[in-house]
């Protein structure tokens, strides 16, 4: 197993399994507790979740303001364009995205650590996606940002329009949240 820290935002981990192929099929280990506290993801997970999304369906950017959830996210089936924004204030790279495709192809995942809104739109027909998390989901903590917000430019790639739900057309913008975000080191 490889972790590569992202080179914009380093705390954003891209984790790259070692396969083994064969006749059958393959075989891969897609979490190890102990090579991941060894890379620095100490965090012990408590959820599991899943989706199955068509094409141009575009979820996010989420987070939670007081319980944050930390993610390690890959696409099992399809591909998508997952995208990592900083939202820690006090931290250098507040504001900034770093976006990778994950694939049931390249089978690669993306450590987003607590502090970071997430998101990620649908590139294949279909895709479906697993993301383990830090925390227990809380509705009522829920903190959504705007996924087209100007001052964050995430270049999505994208044709057209993507599909949103109600709750993630109607996200503020970054700067309308400030009072709500995470510390860095909180």
């Amino acid at each position: 197993m490889k972790f590569v820290p992202t080179e914009l935002i380093p705390d954003v981990v891209l984790v790259e399994p070692r396969v083994w192929p064969d006749d059958r099929g393959f075989f891969f280990e897609s979490y190890h507790r102990a090579k991941f506290e060894a890379a620095g993801i100490p965090d012990p997970f408590v959820q599991d979740n899943q989706s199955r999304s068509i094409r141009g369906t575009l979820r996010g950017l989420h987070q939670q303001r007081t319980q944050p959830q930390g993610k390690l996210v890959r696409a099992l089936a399809g591909t998508i364009w997952d995208v990592a924004v900083d939202i820690r204030r006090g931290s250098p790279t507040f504001g900034k995205w770093v976006g990778v495709e994950l694939s049931g192809e390249n089978r690669r995942q993306l450590w987003i650590p607590k502090g970071f809104a997430h998101g990620f739109v649908v590139l294949s027909d279909t895709a479906d996606v697993l993301y383990k998390c830090t925390d227990l989901y809380k509705p009522d903590d829920e903190l959504g940002i705007a996924w087209n917000d100007p001052t964050v430019g995430i270049e999505w790639p994208l044709a057209e329009a993507p599909l949103l739900s109600p709750k993630d057309a109607e996200a503020p913008l970054l700067a309308q949240v400030l009072d709500l975000l995470p510390e860095l080191g909180a």
